[in-house]
C-alpha cells in the first residue's frame, strides 16, 4: 500500500482559512432521479434566498454568502437531496453565532446548517467565482479521519482530475458529516464524475484510501446562482 500511496506526490497545502463558515442544504424540489430540471417552484425559493444572501453580505461579520444550486444530485445511498445550498462566510469562527442569531439568517429555513470552520486548504477556490462547485459530504469515524484521508488523496485529484483548490470545511459542532469538501471543479458535472469512474486508479488508489480511513463520499455537483 505505501508503494502505491507514494504514486501521487501530495500537494502544498495551504494554511487554514482565518474565517468561519455555515453550510446550508434546502430540499426546495429535488429531482427523484438525475438530471436535476427546471422547477418553478425552486426559482421562485432561490430568489428569495438571493436577497437573504444579499443582506447577510452586507453584514460587517460576513465576507460573503454564496447561493447555489444543484445540477447533479447523484443517486448514492445517503445522499442528501439538496437542490439549493448556501455557503456563508464570516470574518472568523468566532462571528458564526451572532450571524446565526440575526434575522436574515432567521428566515432562510434549512433542513441542515452546519457551522464549521477550515483545518487546511488548497489553491483557491473563490478565483474564479464562476463554474461548477462541490459540496463533498464526507461520512467517517471523525473529522480528523476525514481530513487525513482527504489529504492521503488529493495529489491524485490534482494530478488526474485537475482539481487544484479545496477547502474542507470540519462542523463545530454535532453534524451527520466528518467534513464537507467545497471546491471548484474542472468542465461540467457529469464529465467530472464520470471521468473518475472511468480511470482504474479512481478505484485502485481512491477508494481504497477512502476505504482504509472508513470514509464515505456523497457529491454534490452546484453552480452559482
Amino acid at each position: 500500500m505505501a508503494a502505491i500511496a507514494d504514486k501521487y506526490s501530495r500537494p502544498r497545502f495551504r494554511d487554514p482559512a482565518p474565517s468561519g463558515f455555515i453550510y446550508l442544504g434546502l430540499s426546495i424540489d429535488p429531482p427523484r432521479v438525475p438530471p436535476v430540471h427546471h422547477s418553478g417552484k425552486r426559482d421562485k425559493e432561490v430568489e428569495r434566498l438571493r436577497a437573504v444572501a444579499e443582506r447577510l453580505g452586507a453584514r460587517s461579520d460576513v465576507v460573503q454568502a454564496r447561493l447555489f444550486q444543484a445540477v447533479l444530485i447523484p443517486p448514492l445511498k445517503g445522499m442528501p437531496c439538496f437542490d439549493v445550498t448556501m455557503l456563508v462566510e464570516t470574518a472568523a469562527p468566532e462571528a458564526i453565532a451572532d450571524v446565526r442569531t440575526s434575522a436574515p439568517f432567521q428566515e432562510i429555513d434549512a433542513e441542515l446548517v452546519i457551522p464549521a470552520d477550515n483545518p487546511v486548504r488548497l489553491g483557491d477556490t473563490e478565483n474564479p467565482s464562476t463554474g461548477i462547485y462541490l459540496f463533498n459530504h464526507f461520512l467517517a469515524p471523525d473529522s480528523e479521519t476525514a481530513v487525513d484521508g482527504w489529504k492521503s488523496v488529493a495529489g491524485w485529484y490534482t494530478e488526474k482530475a485537475g482539481v487544484d483548490n479545496s477547502i474542507p470545511l470540519r462542523p463545530l459542532e454535532e453534524s451527520p458529516y466528518a467534513f464537507i469538501n467545497y471546491a471548484r471543479i474542472p468542465g461540467n458535472a457529469p464529465s467530472f464524475l464520470l471521468g473518475q469512474l472511468a480511470r482504474p486508479s479512481f478505484h485502485s488508489f481512491v477508494r481504497s484510501r477512502l476505504k482504509k480511513h472508513g470514509m464515505t463520499a456523497l457529491p454534490l455537483l452546484v453552480r452559482p446562482v
